[in-house]
């Protein structure tokens, strides 16, 4: 695809009468759906997992340029894991489970569920799949529900939407696309389609609208089936789609600011509706609003091996996709009296300054690093920025607002003992970052077993906990639901409301914890370090279109020498 071809679909424009016809052909598609089967469902996804392999080199080539990703560059990896790969994989996953639930009637789990405090806790990773087992090993997540959620009713509902047994109505959502990684307005529209029943105008951001005619072949299927439309335009066109009157709700990826301005309307009266609990939109709205990501260091005893493999960990959080992810790292907490604090922070610059500035492709990208860098960029590859030793009372924006740019802080918490600090810098990240959707917390081997830590996690209000992990691992592997920690509201929505991905179809979740040993070999492929990770990726694109054993070797192979 040319600059010319992506210029052009940053510009397209669906009118009106575009809009009103798309959402009419939904409208009369939408009583099928609620009623298709699990074969049919099935057929679908593997429809799918067709279209996304014949479209998934002109999808990378076209999102690389424009990205402005050199063809030598390690970063074309990204766009391979974080568009078709993420794509397979949640098709796959979703197959896997309802055929298990033509099988024996449920989703097959990777383990048993066991309750703690009142919670049931559900193992979601490694599913049973012997591929996860033997690539991703030591790495293992569970889903918490909420304490409502009994360990019999762990489904609830879901089973019967999939089954085609539900007697819910079908109902139409506009899915607002994110415009940053290729395979969220996708997986958004995925999940909103294959697993809610709900029929799906998707609106393509203008950032990456180059990517509606490849959805529109690799999603023929469900285009096909009249589940789904696609359609592109600037915030004119989606004000217009979320207001249309035969449209139930809307589902956003994006900022908080684009959320309250369409629930709440504009900016200059929204405190005076919020207060009267007056909604210019009154329908459901569900979103994934993004989050200030902190990662929490805690003190003890590290080997340099260990401290060098978690500052590439921090590194990768912050440099993948330019920094340009809800789910980047931008908060450090640590100890003011940590012996290894120094040491980490300048392994972290020091790997900073290996990896090349990206290009700043997403809008707004100068006049927001000049605000939270407090330096003026001279050209659009940012500079990699870790603000260390800042304080809320200085720069209270870097802990209040996403800065969605490549700067990241470091705040130093003090304590009478690393205990002390653990429980301190929990509070911290509830209580004084904005955010719900992810926290990371690296756990010293002197720290690991100990009831300070579990009770730290417990109390984490974060829809996603990566222990030693970047948390977007998590979302990558599209068996833990994705989403903000429960019970906001659209008057203070955080990072959202709902949940996506969730191939497991669990009911009511709460949190997810993924867990990793403070080092991993071979060096996983999103480090910004990793010598082969193109290589690697397609690799494992090939492996999620047709799974064979005869494709692990080769994998396995690129991997070692990452």
């Amino acid at each position: 695809m040319s600059d010319t071809t992506i210029a052009v679909a940053q510009q397209k424009t669906s009118d009106q009468t575009t809009v009103d016809t798309a959402v009419a052909e939904l409208c009369e598609s939408s009583p099928r759906l609620t009623r298709c089967s699990l074969e049919n469902r099935i057929q679908l996804a593997h429809e799918c997992i067709r279209g996304v392999e014949s479209v998934a080199t002109e999808w990378v080539e076209s999102a690389c340029l424009a990205k402005g990703i050199p063809h030598d560059s390690p970063a074309r990896s990204e766009e391979i894991t974080t568009g078709p790969v993420s794509v397979l994989r949640y098709l796959r996953l979703f197959i896997d489970s309802l055929q298990a639930i033509q099988r024996v009637g449920q989703p097959q789990l990777p383990g048993p569920t066991r309750e703690e405090q009142g919670q049931t806790i559900v193992p979601i990773f490694p599913t049973q799949s012997l591929y996860d087992r033997l690539l991703f090993n030591p790495m293992k997540a569970e889903t918490w529900l909420e304490p409502s959620v009994s360990p019999d009713q762990i489904f609830g509902d879901n089973i019967s939407i999939v089954s085609g047994e539900s007697s819910t109505k079908g109902q139409v959502c506009v899915v607002l696309g994110a415009g940053n990684v290729s395979a969220i307005p996708a997986t958004d529209a995925l999940t909103k389609i294959l697993q809610d029943n709900c029929v799906v105008l998707l609106k393509m951001n203008p950032v990456n609208a180059y990517l509606g005619t490849i959805f529109e072949r690799s999603l023929a299927a469900l285009i096909k089936a009249g589940f789904l439309r696609i359609i592109y335009g600037a915030a004119e066109t989606g004000r217009y789609a979320v207001g249309h009157d035969r449209v139930d709700e809307v589902h956003i990826t994006g900022s908080i600011d684009t959320h309250d301005a369409i629930v709440w309307g504009p900016r200059e009266s929204q405190a005076q509706r919020k207060a009267a609990n007056q909604r210019v939109l009154e329908k459901r709205v569900t979103s994934e609003l993004g989050n200030v990501s902190p990662w929490i260091i805690t003190p003890g005893n590290y080997s340099d091996a260990q401290l060098r493999f978690q500052a590439e960990n921090i590194t990768a959080s912050i440099t993948n996709n330019a920094s340009f992810n809800c789910i980047a790292t931008k908060l450090l907490i640590t100890w003011e009296r940590c012996p290894h604090r120094a040491k980490l922070l300048e392994l972290i610059e020091n790997t900073l300054q290996t990896i090349p500035p990206r290009v700043a492709y997403y809008p707004g990208a100068m006049e927001r690093f000049t605000r939270f860098a407090e330096q003026t960029p001279t050209d659009h590859h940012l500079p990699w920025t870790l603000r260390k030793n800042i304080s809320i009372e200085y720069a209270p924006h870097l802990f209040n607002e996403e800065s969605f740019v490549c700067v990241c802080g470091e705040v130093r918490i003090d304590a009478e003992s690393p205990e002390q600090f653990v429980q301190r810098a929990a509070e911290f990240a509830n209580d004084r970052i904005w955010g719900t959707l992810a926290a990371a917390i690296t756990v010293a081997p002197n720290l690991k077993n100990s009831a300070t830590i579990h009770e730290a996690i417990r109390k984490l209000h974060y829809g996603t906990v990566g222990v030693n992990q970047w948390p977007a691992v998590s979302y990558a592997l599209m068996s833990p639901p994705w989403g903000g920690y429960p019970g906001s509201t659209l008057t203070d929505v955080e990072s959202g409301i709902g949940w996506v991905h969730n191939t497991y179809l669990l009911d009511r979740p709460q949190k997810t914890v993924l867990v990793c040993p403070l080092t991993m070999s071979p060096k996983p492929m999103w480090f910004s370090t990793h010598r082969r990770p193109e290589a690697v990726a397609w690799k494992l694109f090939d492996l999620y279109c047709q799974p064979r054993l005869s494709r692990l070797p080769g994998l396995l192979l690129q991997s070692l020498r990452g």
